[in-house]
This record gives structure tokens, sequence and C-alpha cells, in this order.
């Protein structure tokens, strides 16, 4: 897919200067960034080596096979997975020396016992405890049996922390996170009173970091906001340090002359009021660009201005009304990012789609090629 003119550009340098900002507003708190996804679409092993240049103390993951990815490109930091994970994927957890994270009784002894075979002393263990997200995690009356366990568990064990997981934090408002925070502290003072050492304590996401420093603890798990993506819109101001990294780009593949009265795409859902150019551009919603993008107002740029999209978004292209403003075949068109004066960002798209700005950038398809960069010598051998 390289040759492509529909690409993905990612600035390097943008995520080191977003990590090194979030270590400042979280110290003394370590900082553990969020690569699960793909990097949120932005490409895990470029993301996580970049992050742990500036300081990152190491990574999460959501699935073991994201966690493998990262060991075989290099990278020796340490990485939590962040929910317990299938049985049959618990030895190569085990193997490649990931964080387990674990909220069973049933999945610490599956652990404990592949480290035994393994002949794996001191295997990590993060115990996560469910204060309000209701997703998953233990009820907070079970964890105190959890640490027992780990700890009757050694030497194949060790529990290296405690966490949960944030539900409200992005709507400052809420007294949801003050609530969860009560009940973790509660948590903890139950582990300690029982002589369980909980370890890191972590409970911060992106705007658990950036919004309620009460959160913060021993470690922030950052996600979004190291991609320079405020968590909510709501958020813009507390972020504007935050520099978004990606971009999402292409070129005019085709101009034509539509006729006033004439329709555009399939079932004709736009209908042209006077004549126009039209340009063309060869990315679509395979690509990860929403199918309904136009009938939310969605906009392009080309030539520094905004132009609208027309008609719905076809699997491989869509189309962009140029009005009386001449463009030619080969002209940039940036769907996200700047251009001249004007910006688009992701959180521009999910306003307008009734959703999130991690939604777009994690939609963006593989079939994309992703450009770097601010790449150090490292980074490109």
């Amino acid at each position: 897919m390289s040759g492509r003119v529909s690409r993905v550009v990612v600035d390097l340098d943008a995520i080191r200067h977003n990590v090194r900002r979030l270590i400042e507003t979280s110290s003394p708190a370590r900082v553990m960034v969020v690569v699960k996804a793909n990097g949120y679409g932005h490409g895990a092993v470029r993301v996580a080596e970049a992050a742990l240049e500036a300081g990152a103390h190491g990574l999460c993951v959501a699935l073991v096979q994201e966690g493998v990815e990262l060991r075989r490109a290099g990278i020796e930091a340490p990485i939590l997975v962040l929910s317990e994970q299938p049985r049959d994927q618990v030895g190569e957890l085990v193997a490649h020396g990931l964080i387990a994270t674990a909220y069973t009784v049933a999945f610490i002894d599956a652990l404990a016992d592949e480290a035994r075979r393994r002949d794996v002393v001191g295997q990590e263990v993060h115990l996560k405890v469910d204060t309000g997200m209701n997703r998953v995690g233990a009820r907070p009356d079970a964890v105190v049996e959890l640490g027992g366990r780990v700890l009757a568990r050694s030497p194949q064990l060790s529990l290296g922390g405690v966490f949960t997981h944030l539900a409200c934090a992005d709507d400052v408002a809420s007294p949801v996170t003050a609530d969860q925070i009560r009940r973790f502290d509660a948590v903890i003072d139950d582990l300690r009173h029982a002589g369980v050492d909980p370890g890191w304590l972590h409970l911060a996401n992106s705007a658990g970091a950036i919004a309620h420093s009460d959160a913060r603890r021993d470690m922030v798990r950052v996600g979004i906001a190291m991609y320079g993506i405020a968590p909510d819109p709501s958020m813009d101001a507390m972020c504007a340090t935050l520099r978004p990294a990606l971009g999402l780009v292409s070129r005019v593949s085709f101009v034509k002359t539509v006729n006033a009265g004439e329709s555009i795409s399939y079932g004709h859902r736009h209908r042209f009021d006077r004549t126009t150019d039209v340009a063309t551009v060869p990315i679509g919603y395979a690509d990860g660009v929403p199918r309904r993008l136009s009938a939310v107002g969605g906009e392009v740029l080309i030539g520094g201005r905004r132009r609208p999209i027309v008609g719905v978004v076809t699997m491989d292209q869509l189309m962009v009304d140029m009005g009386d403003d001449r463009c030619a075949i080969g002209d940039e068109v940036v769907l996200i990012g700047r251009q001249g004066d004007e910006v688009v960002t992701a959180n521009d798209w999910g306003t307008a789609l009734g959703t999130i700005g991690y939604e777009i950038v994690c939609a963006l398809s593989a079939r994309l090629p992703r450009d770097y960069s601010g790449e150090t010598p490292s980074d490109s051998q």
C-alpha cells in the first residue's frame, strides 16, 4: 500500500512533546502510556518507542498479542495487559514478560500454574477493582481475598499494583469520579489492614490525570491525551499545550463539472442547485472515513479552505464540492489536520457524528500507510 496517496501521517515529535507535558502534569506519579488498538491508529511500535524516549515508565495494551508485538520489536519496558486474557493465551503472556491484570481466583491460579510450568519466579500481576465502571474488575469486597491468593501463590506471582478505571473523569463536574476514588481508597485500606502490600496504585486515565489531581497516585495511564486529542471537547482548554500527532491526508484524483439539478453518489442523496466543480478523493469508508460524514456537515481542506463533502462517502472514494474555486488532480486534501490557517480535528468529526475522537482515529484502517516525521536514528532502523 506504500503507493497510495491517501495516508495517515504521524508526528513523533508531537508524541514526545505530549508525553513530557503529561509527565510534568502528573509528577510525581509515573506515566504509563496506552498503545492498544495499534496506538489508537497511530502505529503502536513507533508511538511506544517515542513515548519511552520522552520518559514514559511503561506501556499498556488490551491484548496479549499487542504486547507480544511490542516485545518482538525489541521493547523491553514494562507492559501491562489491562484485563484478564483467555486461558490459552496465558502462556504467551508469561513467556514474554507481560504484566498481567487479574480479578478472579481462577485466573490467578492459571497464571501461577503457567509461571510454575515455565519456571518463572515473580510473575507480576496487578489486581483490578471495579469501583463503578461495571465493565470488568473484582468487587471491592473480594479484593482482599484476591490479594491473599496472589501472596499464597508465591514465589510464582508478585503483586505489583492495584488499579481501577474512572468512568466519568472527562465530565469534570460529575460526582462519580470522587465516589470511585473513595471506594478505591477503602479497598486499599482493607488490603493494608490485612497485611497485603498493594504495590503501585493507579486510577487515572487521560482525563483523570489532567483534571483530577487526587486520582494520580503512584501512576497514571494516559491514552488519548498522549496523541494530542482532548478526552472530551469540553476539556480542550485543559489540553491546550498538547499537540495533535495524527493527520489524515490524500490528493485530488479527478475533477469534473456537474450541472445544476444533477445528483451525486449512491442513492442520489445530494442534488446540486447550481453548476459546480466536484473533486474526487481516493479515500472512503474502507479506510475509516464514516459513510455518513457528508450528512452531518463533513468538510475537508483543499487550497487552505474548508470544502463540503457531498453525497454519501463510498468504500474507496468521496466527493467534494469546490464551488467556484478551481483545483487540479494532485492537489493536497487534508481530512484531519492543518492546511494553512484552517484545522479539522478528530474531535470535530466525533462531535458531528455523535461520537468521540477516540473512535475516529482507532477506525483508520490498516490499508492506509502510516508515514512518520520526527524520527530518531533508532526509529528508522
